[in-house]
């Protein structure tokens, strides 16, 4: 009996010896894999993705929470007021009128501090690299939800959201810039940009309806909560696969150009510009469409609800068609934002004109798609223009682009109300219409981009591997001297044989007729 309970015990610590062996070969194949170049690409897509979805909903969710849950607390408040005092009706109308106010600082503050943020995060990125400071937007992100998710007054709902737009400026820029560096081939990097555009919209498009419903039945706090777990989890995800703070090479890395470099750069603020004119209707009609469709066509809280959840289809429609063109003819970028922009300009005009919902869905996702087309064609412009003209390093280009997105969104709470006061709901939607229609033109400016010739920067004498050919190594040589003050030729720094000189000529001839004109 001792042999055979002795023998039970020996296979039984083989087994689970086993099962160890098995399990740890598992994890050595799964670290193995994590390190493949393409999909560690995938999965840092992934990472990016889920980050910019999360902050678009956190953006949206609150539109049908926030202004329901503060009349809420301020008729708590009336009705505690008036069980102590007499004559106080008065003092609680101001309050009232002053509530629309309230919300419309409340939306826009996310926008408005992510907007003086960006500068600084686009610099701070180009300095430390893409994945830490995706890692403080993340986690600032989960925090302003948290505290969303258990704010009882104003005063700490204007906190998480201000907290808000401080994670956005560092997530956001961080993870298009990583995206743009991680995918340099163009075709690819058009697609992985309309990828992450596809999230933004769905994010944007589905909060409304996700948050309203939680709210209605179960409560203010489940939304942020779910979000704030998701969140959490790609934190997590992010720690596992990039590993932030392992393995520093930054010291290795090319200087980007400074932010303030970039925004005078003639091309760079062409692009910027077409961003926020191209997201202005949205922006605008986001806070002043419901109470119009409440006036006009006496919609129903659902209809508010669904208002913008279809044009979701249409806008990653427009960002498939954009992709698959740009692969096929990426020269007529600029010509597919110029499209989009008319689209949006047609659409907005025919807004006020709209009777019924169905009616009023197609302008909004005309409006959609035409947003889709700009952003898609023009994203992937501005990493290739950074490329050409500057130096290939991304954080402070997509600051600009985010500054562009966030101009829209924080004028649009607060501007759009009182242009809807003042002028009216026809008037804005023709004038929206009409800005996008005029600045289309502007993008032929963009037209001999695809062009452009490389210049050869800082990069290839920064990175480990130096430069590879006999020419790029004469080059970086003529740098050095110039640098150094001494002979301003190449010949100079970096003696080279006969059959060295022929190849160096053969290949500079080369590369002068078939790099095309340069366009400054």
């Amino acid at each position: 009996m001792e042999s055979e309970g002795s023998t039970g015990s020996a296979g039984l610590a083989k087994s689970a010896a086993s099962k160890l062996s098995e399990m740890g070969e598992r994890t050595k194949q799964l670290g193995t894999a994590m390190q493949d170049p393409d999909r560690q690409r995938r999965i840092i897509l992934v990472i990016v993705c889920v980050a910019l979805l999360l902050d678009n909903m956190l953006y949206m969710v609150i539109v049908p929470i926030i202004p329901e849950y503060l009349a809420d607390l301020e008729s708590a408040e009336e009705h505690a007021y008036e069980a102590t005092h007499v004559n106080s009706s008065g003092k609680f109308k101001s309050n009232r009128d002053n509530l629309d106010v309230q919300i419309g600082v409340l939306f826009a503050s996310k926008a408005i501090l992510q907007l003086l943020v960006n500068p600084l995060s686009g610099t701070f990125i180009d300095r430390v690299g893409y994945d830490i400071p995706l890692l403080i937007g993340l986690t600032v992100m989960f925090l302003s939800t948290v505290i969303f998710a258990f704010a009882e007054n104003y005063g700490t709902l204007f906190m998480a959201r201000s907290l808000q737009g401080l994670g956005s400026a560092f997530a956001d820029t961080s993870g298009i810039a990583m995206i743009a560096d991680k995918y340099t081939e163009e075709s690819e990097r058009s697609r992985a940009l309309g990828i992450a555009l596809a999230f933004i919209s769905f994010g944007s498009l589905v909060a409304p309806p996700f948050g309203g419903v939680l709210y209605q039945f179960a409560g203010k706090q489940v939304p942020f909560i779910v979000l704030a777990c998701v969140c959490l989890a790609d934190g997590i995800l992010l720690l596992t696969v990039i590993k932030p703070f392992s393995n520093r090479t930054r010291e290795n890395m090319p200087v980007g150009t400074p932010i303030y470099r970039l925004m005078i750069d003639p091309y760079i603020m062409v692009v910027a510009g077409a961003l926020t004119v191209c997201n202005i209707p949205l922006a605008f009609l986001e806070p002043t469409i419901a109470n119009w469709m409440t006036s006009t066509m006496h919609a129903s809280e659902t209809e508010i609800g669904m208002t913008w959840l279809p044009a979701f289809f249409p806008h990653v429609l427009g960002v498939y068609i954009t992709v698959k063109l740009a692969a096929k003819y990426p020269s007529l970028q600029w010509f597919y934002g110029a499209l989009g922009m008319v689209i949006i300009g047609a659409s907005s005009c025919v807004v006020p004109a709209c009777k019924t919902f169905g009616q009023l869905m197609l302008p909004l996702c005309g409006i959609c798609f035409g947003i889709a087309l700009v952003d898609t064609a023009l994203l992937p412009t501005l990493a290739f223009l950074v490329d050409v003209r500057h130096v290939s390093v991304y954080g402070s280009v997509y600051a600009i682009a985010d500054i562009s997105y966030s101009v829209a969104y924080a004028m649009g709470p607060i501007v759009a109300g009182q242009i809807v006061h003042n002028l009216g709901f026809v008037q804005l939607n023709l004038g929206m219409g009409l800005v996008n229609v005029l600045y289309a033109p502007m993008l032929l400016l963009l037209r001999y981009v695809c062009q452009m010739k490389p210049s050869y920067s800082e990069r290839d004498g920064l990175l480990e591997d130096g430069p590879t050919g006999l020419y790029d190594t004469l080059k970086m040589e003529e740098r050095k001297c110039k640098m150094k003050g001494l002979s301003t030729t190449a010949a100079n720094c970096l003696p080279i044989d006969e059959n060295g000189l022929d190849a160096f000529r053969e290949h500079r001839s080369y590369s002068e007729e078939s790099s095309g004109p340069e366009y400054l």
